[in-house]
């Protein structure tokens, strides 16, 4: 990495780490070489509390220069006061990086043997009286999880932040988009790993190979508790990991992993990192530096036999923005929610009913040349801004996006999950994106990002290259996107806001709208011969376009419709369904899949038949609105 990369990024290591007020003094460590399997020799600091003559040892593993921490001082609320500590610190620089550079090898290395290599060193030294722990954020993280597949035998427990082991396509590719400023970011870092991504903008036998490898919950033998945020970008990446470990890891460590997810963004730019109050232009005061002391106590439990009460703790601890309060729950996602529709409208209005004209339509301009702007989110790059900032003047004001708004809420519609954007869309080019942020517009008008995300359409029915098509210019079709999890109540007196357009740069790269090439002359963001594209949202009730979110105790004003007026039958069905509605009016019917996939929408007054022959066997729920009710039945195909 260049020496001016490294300083332009000293912000990483403020979100990483508290600094200490004393910024005159400087930590002078222990230096030592530890040896690998192979002979080469890794840079370790050792940090050792005065009179401790033995004690567990939390070890940090870093590619980002051991010596920053001489310099801010070291992690968990410790800084400067190495005395204070109850822990030996020892901070590595990982083969290949700094002090380590020379243990580079032609093959690439594996952190994890690296790791265990590590902590087998740590456990033969004196000092260390066979406990030993790991902390760390992002790629810090990340490479615990691989020391811990490892097993290395004093490995005791793990306490990765914003942070997964996985190796995901939909981690760099989400919907098809690539994350072009995280890629950046990664190699600005000097990981370089955008030849491996753009040789692979598809999902491909390298992507199963990549995955596979990199997907290992029952081999995390030690208790983990993993630390996250919802303006982080690891989100997706994180709560998977932690249900599966919850589920595949030993039955003896399985009932002690734990989670934590606050207010907090990813770190590295800015004030914004996991434990800081301010999160880009909110403050969450509560959530100050909760992550130290909540690792401090899985620490003392697991490492220094401390009767603390950690084993009884809530296995998922989570903070619901809006509220302002820190909740707790046995799982992620919690139970107890109802999905909630919320109807896109011809007037931009966002709400419970049904548009009741059959033919509207909005549409707007995408110009790849001037796209619609990154501000704040989950991002990396250090020019950007992270966590919730205000869209209202840099994206809403702009004419090339489409924004749903409700009215003033009149009651706290409590989020908790993974909002689903299901829009009926058109395009005059050959492809195109389209972009969603998710908004909490406060009282007096900013409209505050929750999160977003992106879809490519040529990639409507599928990842793999076989499943590419193009747009025909006219034609409908479904775009279904999830977008991240979170934890937000969108208060009284607030309004909920989704907003659509077709770019959200540079968080993502500028479709062309071409239907060509998308990364010509592997570049992540170069735009040949691009093309202004005229794209179509849907707001009638033949092509709904809505959200639909999962609230807690959310009255929405729709009624249910007497089940005795709705009537399906064959039921279980073989080659065809009859469905009756018992009122002269039309009513709009839709018909979902066990995985809540629309398989059929249309209207119809009274009766209609279906032909279900190339319906797979299994469970469907036939819902039927009129106007603002709801019946739903559940139809089996054999």
């Amino acid at each position: 990495m260049q020496k001016t990369t490294f300083i332009k990024f000293i912000f990483f290591f403020s979100a990483a780490i508290l600094t200490s007020k004393n910024s005159s003094a400087i930590l002078t460590p222990i230096v030592d070489s530890i040896t690998m399997s192979d002979g080469k020799k890794l840079a370790a600091d050792i940090y050792i509390p005065a009179g401790m003559s033995s004690g567990p040892v939390i070890l940090i593993q870093t590619p980002y220069n051991r010596l920053f921490y001489r310099l801010i001082g070291l992690p968990l609320g410790i800084g400067m006061d190495v005395d204070s500590s109850n822990y030996i610190i020892v901070i590595t620089d990982w083969r290949g990086f700094y002090g380590s550079a020379g243990a580079m090898t032609a093959s690439p290395p594996s952190r994890g043997i690296d790791g265990k290599s590590t902590v087998d060193w740590i456990a033969a030294q004196p000092w260390c009286n066979n406990k030993i722990g790991t902390w760390g954020p992002s790629a810090l993280g990340k490479v615990q999880f691989q020391t811990a597949k490892e097993n290395p035998a004093s490995l005791t427990c793990i306490c990765p932040l914003v942070a997964g082991p996985q190796f995901d396509y939909d981690e760099y590719y989400p919907n098809g988009v690539l994350r072009t400023e995280f890629v950046e970011q990664l190699d600005g870092l000097g990981f370089g790993i955008s030849p491996l991504l753009l040789a692979n903008p598809v999902f491909n036998p390298t992507w199963t190979f990549v995955e596979n490898a990199n997907y290992y919950p029952s081999s995390i033998q030690v208790p983990c508790f993993m630390i996250g945020g919802w303006y982080d970008h690891n989100i997706e990446v994180m709560l998977p990991f932690f249900n599966a470990i919850r589920t595949s890891s030993p039955a003896s460590v399985n009932a002690q992993h734990r989670l934590l997810m606050g207010p907090w963004a990813h770190g590295g730019n800015g004030t914004a990192y996991v434990g800081s109050a301010a999160q880009g232009e909110l403050f969450y005061n509560n959530a100050s530096s909760y992550n130290d002391s909540l690792a401090l106590m899985f620490f003392d439990y697991h490492m220094r036999s401390i009767s603390n009460g950690w084993n009884s703790t809530p296995f998922v601890q989570y903070y619901q923005m809006g509220e302002n309060t820190w909740n707790t729950s046995s799982t992620w996602p919690i139970s107890g929610t109802t999905n909630t529709n919320f109807y896109f409208h011809q007037d931009e209005s966002l709400d419970n009913t049904l548009p009741s004209n059959a033919s509207d339509l909005l549409t707007y301009n995408y110009d790849p040349n001037d796209p619609s702007p990154t501000y704040g989110g989950p991002t990396l790059r250090q020019d950007l801004d992270q966590g919730p900032f205000d869209q209202s003047d840099t994206v809403e004001s702009r004419a090339d996006i489409l924004t749903f708004t409700t009215v003033p809420l009149t009651q706290n519609a409590v989020l908790k999950g993974s909002v689903t954007v299901h829009m009926k869309v058109a395009s005059n080019r050959l492809d195109t994106d389209f972009d969603i942020r998710l908004t909490d517009v406060y009282p007096d008008g900013r409209s505050m990002l929750i999160n977003d995300g992106a879809f490519r359409m040529r990639f409507r029915d599928g990842l793999t290259a076989a499943d590419t098509s193009v747009m025909f210019p006219g034609t409908i079709y479904d775009c279904v996107l999830n977008l991240p999890h979170t934890a937000n109540t969108f208060l009284i007196g607030h309004k909920i806001r989704v907003d659509v357009s077709s770019s959200n740069y540079p968080r993502f790269n500028r479709n062309m709208n071409t239907g060509g090439n998308m990364y010509p002359g592997g570049s992540m963001d170069s735009l040949v011969s691009p093309l202004i594209a005229s794209n179509t949202v849907y707001t009638n009730n033949l092509n709904t376009s809505y959200i639909s979110m999962p609230l807690i105790g959310y009255v929405s004003g729709i009624d249910e419709l007497s089940l005795s007026k709705l009537q399906v039958y064959p039921n279980p069905a073989n080659n065809y369904v009859m469905i009756e509605f018992d009122e002269k009016e039309n009513v709009y019917l839709t018909i979902y899949n066990a995985l809540g996939e629309k398989i059929i929408g249309t209207t119809f007054s009274e009766s209609i038949r279906i032909n279900t022959e190339k319906f797979s066997k299994g469970i469907y729920i036939v819902e039927v609105r009129s106007k603002n009710k709801v019946a739903n039945k559940k139809l089996v195909k054999r």
